[in-house]
Parts: C-alpha cells; structure tokens; sequence
C-alpha cells in the first residue's frame, strides 16, 4: 500500500459571506488568538507527518502566500514552532467549486493517493491521534479512500455534503451515496462530510466526468457519488470538534472557544463575563 506523503489544501474561495473584510485578506488569514486559520491547517498535517504541501490559491490571496515566506520576525520563534517545509501553490484560474480546485493538484499528486484539508476547517482531536492521523490510520487499515464524516443536527444538512451508508463497525462506514447539500426532508442522514479526505488518483477521472451541479459549481460530492458506484468509499467519524471559519458567527464561535481553552487569556475572558452579568 502507497504510504500518504502529499496534502492539498484548497484555499482559493472569495469568501463572499465575509465582504467586506475580505476585500484586504483571505478568510484563510483570519485569526484564531495568535494564529491565522491557515496555520493550524498546515500544523495538522506537519503532526501527521506530511510535509509536501500543496496549497491551491485564487484571486487576491497574496497575504496567504506571504505568510509562509521566511520573514526577519522568524527570529523570535526561537523553539521552531511556527517553522514550515517548503510549500507549493497554484492559482485556481476561477472560483467555481472544490471540485474544480481539486483538479489543479494532479500534477503535484502523480499517481499517489493523498490528504486533502479545507484551508478555513480546523480540527482539535479528542484523543491521541490528530484527525489527519485519525484518517491515515483508517486508511493503512482498510487501503480504501476515505473521508470525515460528524453528525450534524438535521436542520443543518442542508450546509454540507450528506452520505448515506453501512456501518462497519465502530467509527467506520461504507458510503453508498452522497448529496450535496440537501434540504433537511431530502436528506439520507445526518451523517456530514467535513473537509478532511484521503483521495486516490483516480478521483481526478471523475473530477472530469462531472458538471456543475449546486451553486453552478463543481462539487467534489458529485466526483466522490461516481466514485462510491465503481469503487470502495469509506467514512469515519472522527473524535474530535470541527471548527468551520466559512462565516462570520463560526469564525467568531471559533475564537471564543480557543480563549475559553487557553490559560493565557483566562482573566480577561472571566472579566468580561462578569461584567456583561452586571448589565
């Protein structure tokens, strides 16, 4: 079995639902405490032991690729924290759909399966394994693609890509369809996917096979659907907490959540409680 040494990470969105911010910085570049969300993206692979980063880029994401230039700041990093392999990127000519942004990878890919990342998703882990590495393991057990999958309350499907499938066991599932955003009366489940995969090379001969579908893109659920009719396709639940920065109340519950687990932060986050009490 191939081991997984490459990671794309699609980060080309306009971030329409974050205007006007967006006009000065990618939503990928929007802090969580003292980190950009891009950041905690590329440290999960690096954890997982990837360092051949791929990330896909589109108009306006300048800021993004600065910040992984080596800067005279880097000094102050003096325990290596912040310090990153080389990374490649490549422009997505338009904005029309992950699936699309997916496709400029197959030259960096080869014929290799790899990890995909959305670069405004963050994961914290639950247990002693990061999500990445929750995946690689399923995928050295099982050698089938694979993707995250979290239970989403029903009201929701309607946000994300839905499967349906078998459960084999524990945290793993055979996927037999997928739906791109449903409304909640059409939905298969409750069962999400969250923007973590383990793809194989194959994914790019469904990427062309398919059109634009929800939104007039192409939604890498629609090359994933063509995929689980010919092939195997397994989800996994994770153990974890999801954090999806793609709106401006996500981003923000995200922030909360960071400084409510950080010591640093811990006086001021209990005054200011105390003091929206008083009023």
């Amino acid at each position: 079995m191939q081991k997984i040494r490459k990671i794309v990470i699609p980060a080309a969105g306009l971030g329409s639902r974050f205007y006007p911010l967006t006009k000065a910085q990618p939503k990928e570049m929007l802090p969580i405490i003292d980190k950009p969300v891009i950041h905690y993206v590329v440290e999960e692979a690096i954890k997982a032991g990837i360092n051949q980063i791929l990330i896909i880029v589109g108009k306006g994401k300048e800021a993004l690729i600065n910040y992984f230039d080596s800067h005279e700041l880097d000094s102050l990093d003096t325990e290596g924290k912040n310090r990153f392999p080389e990374i490649f990127f490549v422009r997505q000519k338009k904005p029309v759909g992950l699936g699309d942004a997916i496709r400029y990878a197959q030259k960096f890919v080869g014929n290799e399966p790899f990890l995909v990342l959305l670069g405004d998703t963050i994961y914290q882990s639950s247990s002693d394994m990061n999500v990445a590495q929750q995946l690689l393991s399923a995928f050295e057990k099982t050698g089938s693609p694979i993707i995250a999958l979290e239970k989403v309350k029903k009201e929701k499907t309607k946000d994300y890509g839905i499967i349906s499938g078998e459960n084999l066991g524990g945290r793993l599932w055979l996927i037999k369809k997928l739906v791109e955003k449903p409304e909640p009366k059409d939905a298969p489940s409750d069962l999400a996917i969250t923007g973590a995969y383990i793809l194989p090379p194959e994914i790019f001969g469904y990427l062309e096979k398919i059109k634009p579908g929800k939104n007039n893109e192409y939604q890498l659920t629609d090359a994933l659907e063509l995929l689980a009719r010919e092939n195997k396709l397994l989800g996994y639940e994770f153990d974890g907490t999801r954090y999806d920065i793609g709106t401006k109340e996500l981003w923000i519950r995200a922030f909360i959540e960071f400084i409510d687990k950080d010591p640093r932060f811990e006086k001021i986050l209990l005054e200011t409680i105390e003091k929206h009490n008083k009023h």
